[in-house]
């Protein structure tokens, strides 16, 4: 049982666990009789990439059978109860992966910075995106926020909120926010188009695009939307991946593309809600709503592209709406901001969406589900906060 535990939790340990964790690691299970002298210097000297040795030291382990494995997972859980808990090791019954953060979390109120350790390690991993000091000093992003429209029901309260949230924690990633506030689907087409354009991204190590309206499957829209005419104002989310692709953008060849879209992608509800009492607070951005959901906005759309090294993390599912607090900005931004002050330090962009996905399990009165969307990243990528001030 206890093999087929670490069989479970290879690919993440693999992820994980640090370089001097694992030579630790390797002392313990020589101490224990897991492997002899010869076994542990092979271990080192044949796998000089973290993620090749860390790979190697629970294969070997694994093949040695549950008395092997149970002395490695206790060795983890003396040596690091944090990776421990991340892993979801037991030597009794598997922990389900969505079991793994249910010990309560303690939300940063400021970004936790990455050591210069840290960056040094990943920096011999091939399968980690390479960053250097001058490329992470020159990253740059773009930040489009549709807050007041033409038709003033639609107006987006809270987003102020969201807008100065996300330009702060941008900011404190070491980017260079290029902002934009109430476009046009036209200029927002537009504003990609300057943006593929931009000096620095010759330099940087990648961009991440914030994206922030009304929507619909497939479309952010403009600020003279009228909703369900003929010739609403849209940009097509398409249109991200044909910018920034490596046709129109060669600049980012080879470099995460982080895209983060708060808009509804339809005017559904994500369940079925029994409502006792109207929650005045709580808003939503779908452009279409009558007049009985005028306290409710949701943000909608789709994207279908294949383009390499992009990642997207869309407010809801196809066809749902996404939810704003009229003081607080809406949920998904509120949580990707503390999501990231309190991991990124240690954790890649995979990790921290599903992190953020993870924190709408807690939400009961809205149902609400984001989801990762065309990931097509090849290696992790870590935005080591801090990094370019170290």
């Amino acid at each position: 049982l206890a093999a087929e535990i670490l069989s479970r939790v290879r690919p993440r340990f693999v992820d994980k666990v640090s370089l001097n964790m694992i030579n630790q690691l390797l002392d313990d299970i020589l101490l224990d009789g897991v492997v002899n002298n010869g076994e542990r210097e092979s271990i080192i000297e044949e796998n000089g990439i973290r993620s090749d040795r860390a790979r190697r030291l629970i294969d070997i382990v694994i093949k040695k059978g549950d008395r092997a494995s149970r002395k490695l997972i206790a060795s983890i859980q003396s040596r690091d109860p944090e990776l421990y808990s991340e892993l979801g090791l037991s030597c009794g019954q598997p922990a389900p992966r969505a079991a793994e953060p249910q010990v309560e979390m303690k939300w940063s109120s400021s970004l936790s910075l990455a050591t210069d350790s840290f960056w040094l390690e990943k920096q011999n991993d091939r399968e980690v995106y390479c960053g250097t000091k001058e490329s992470i000093a020159n990253r740059v992003a773009l930040l489009i926020t549709n807050i007041k429209f033409t038709n003033e029901k639609k107006n987006r309260y809270g987003a102020e909120k969201d807008e100065e949230n996300m330009k702060s924690l941008l900011t404190n990633l070491g980017y260079e926010v290029v902002k934009h506030t109430n476009l046009t689907g036209k200029a927002i087409d537009e504003a990609f188009i300057e943006f593929s354009k931009h000096p620095k991204l010759t330099k940087t190590d990648s961009v991440v695009v914030v994206i922030m309206s009304h929507g619909k499957l497939g479309a952010v829209l403009g600020v003279d939307t009228q909703s369900g005419t003929a010739f609403d104002d849209e940009f097509p989310i398409n249109n991200i991946y044909k910018h920034l692709g490596p046709e129109n953008c060669p600049a980012l060849l080879d470099k995460p593309k982080i895209i983060i879209i708060q808009a509804c992608r339809g005017a559904k509800k994500g369940s079925v809600i029994l409502r006792d009492s109207a929650n005045p607070a709580v808003l939503c951005d779908n452009a279409s709503m009558s007049a009985a959901e005028e306290n409710i906005d949701d943000d909608g759309f789709r994207r279908v592209h294949k383009e390499k090294d992009f990642i997207s993390l869309l407010s809801s599912t196809p066809d749902t709406e996404s939810y704003r607090h009229k003081m607080y900005g809406s949920f998904l931004i509120q949580y990707v901001v503390e999501v990231f002050n309190t991991y990124a330090h240690k954790d890649d962009i995979e990790e921290l969406f599903r992190k953020v996905m993870y924190r709408f399990e807690d939400i009961k009165s809205i149902v609400q589900m984001p989801n990762k969307d065309r990931c097509s990243l090849t290696k992790t990528f870590y935005f080591y906060p801090g990094l370019a001030g170290i």
